[in-house]
C-alpha cells in the first residue's frame, strides 16, 4: 500500500518520529539507528513504511532504508516475534551486523541484543540463516556504500554523489571510527539532500 512517505520531520526521539506530509502529521514508529540517520527537526525526511495491521491495533513503522524494513519484515515471520520487539532487536544491532551473526551462526551475539534471549536468538537463527545478505560487498569504498544507501531511499544518484561527498569532507581526520563515520556521514547527506529536495 505505502512504499514511503517524505515529509517535513516535525518531532522525533529514540523509537518514534512525526513527519508533516500535505496536511497530514504521521505518527511513525521506527528504530534507534533509523532515528540516528534522520536530519533534525524542521528538515526534509522520507522512511520506508510498513503499515501493521491487527484487530486492534493500526500502527505505522518507518525505516531509514529498506534493508531495515525488509530485516523487520523477515524479523515478524519468527514465531513469537512481534512489531515491537522486532523494533527493539532492530535498535540494538544493525542490518550488517544482524546478517553477519545470521551467516555465522553466532547465537551467542543474537542472543545479546536487548530484547531477545537464547531461545528466540535460537528461533531466529533456524527461521533467518541465509535469508538476509545486507553486508557490504568487499572492496566497497565507504563512499559507494553510502551512495548506495542513499539511492536506495529513492534520491537521485548523481544529487546523492554530491551530498556524500560534500558530508565527508572536514570528517576525514582520523578521530572516528569506519562505523561512527559512516552514521555521521550519512545524517550530514540527508540532511543535504532533504534540504535540496524543500527548496526545490
Amino acid at each position: 500500500m505505502f512504499n514511503s512517505i517524505a515529509g517535513q520531520l516535525t518531532f522525533k526521539d529514540e523509537l518514534r518520529v512525526f513527519l508533516q506530509t500535505g496536511g497530514v502529521e504521521w505518527e511513525i514508529q521506527t528504530t534507534r539507528h533509523s532515528c540516528n540517520a534522520l536530519p533534525e527537526t524542521g528538515h526534509s525526511a522520507r522512511l520506508f513504511v510498513h503499515l501493521y495491521v491487527r484487530e486492534d491495533q493500526l500502527r505505522l513503522y518507518g525505516f531509514a532504508t529498506a534493508a531495515e524494513r525488509e530485516a523487520f519484515l523477515d524479523l515478524l515471520k519468527v514465531e513469537g516475534v512481534g512489531p515491537k520487539q522486532a523494533q527493539k532487536i532492530l535498535s540494538g544491532i544493525e542490518v550488517h551486523q544482524l546478517a553477519e551473526a545470521l551467516e555465522t551462526e553466532n547465537v551467542e551475539r543474537l542472543a545479546s541484543i536487548p530484547g531477545i534471549g537464547p531461545k528466540t536468538a535460537q528461533k531466529i537463527l533456524l527461521k533467518l540463516h541465509g535469508r538476509i545478505h545486507f553486508t557490504a560487498a568487499p572492496g566497497v569504498s565507504l563512499e559507494e556504500d553510502l551512495a548506495n544507501a542513499l539511492t536506495g531511499m529513492g534520491f537521485d544518484r548523481r544529487a546523492v554523489r554530491g551530498a556524500v561527498a560534500a558530508a565527508l569532507r572536514g570528517l576525514r581526520d582520523g578521530s572516528l571510527a569506519r562505523e561512527e563515520l559512516e552514521q555521521e556521514a550519512f545524517k550530514r547527506a540527508i540532511a543535504l539532500l532533504g534540504g535540496r529536495e524543500g527548496g526545490a
